[in-house]
């Protein structure tokens, strides 16, 4: 695939567009417009595969001689499926079920392209384990980082990092909400390497 293939982020997370900055390659936004409501009983691995890959075929009916990336996230207490709290409030709560436990983030990422293979689509993980935090310490945070459209109710790349104990997972972007080690090798499975 040329290098003049257009490439495309299904994806209007300033978080995911400034990752894929990272890579260096030239790329455009354009708003998937899809529902992410998640269906009964749909487990949290593949609420994120449905939905990147619907995120990346919706884009790519406008597109349909570039490259897609879609992703989606949600966190995970337990089972429980956390997604973004929209509210300073819902972010609080968040952070109260998270504190002193793991917090699974399942990553979706799907490339759909106009050459063989068509859809690549994988599931990330990451964990995240939290420190002991006082209603205090969770205020204190959201006020300063205001991470409401952030699934989980934090930013890890800001001060969100200072509520942990550690994390475990073989790519710290896909905390952020766009695997780059993973989009880095389906890129170069359809003959776009980065480097």
């Amino acid at each position: 695939m040329s290098r003049m293939t257009p490439l495309v982020l299904a994806s209007t997370s300033i978080y995911r567009r400034q990752l894929l900055e990272r890579l260096g390659v030239p790329f455009t936004v354009a708003s998937p417009d899809t529902d992410e409501t998640r269906l009964p009983d749909e487990p949290p691995e593949a609420l994120v595969r449905r939905l990147a890959e619907a995120k990346a075929r919706a884009v790519a009916a406008r597109f349909p001689d570039a490259v897609v990336i879609a992703s989606d996230q949600v966190a995970v207490i337990d089972g429980r499926v956390l997604g973004k709290p929209g509210s300073l409030e819902n972010a609080a709560a968040q952070l109260r079920l998270a504190s002193g436990r793991e917090v699974v983030f399942y990553n979706g990422l799907a490339l759909l392209s106009p050459v063989e293979p068509c859809l690549q689509l994988e599931l990330i993980l990451f964990r995240v384990f939290f420190r002991p935090l006082s209603d205090t310490r969770i205020h204190n945070y959201l006020e300063r980082d205001r991470p409401f459209d952030c699934a989980g109710g934090f930013k890890s790349e800001q001060l969100g990092i200072a509520l942990f104990s550690r994390m475990e997972g073989d790519d710290p972007t896909a905390l952020m909400g766009l695997p780059l080690i993973a989009l880095t090798g389906m890129l170069e499975r359809i003959g776009m390497p980065v480097v």
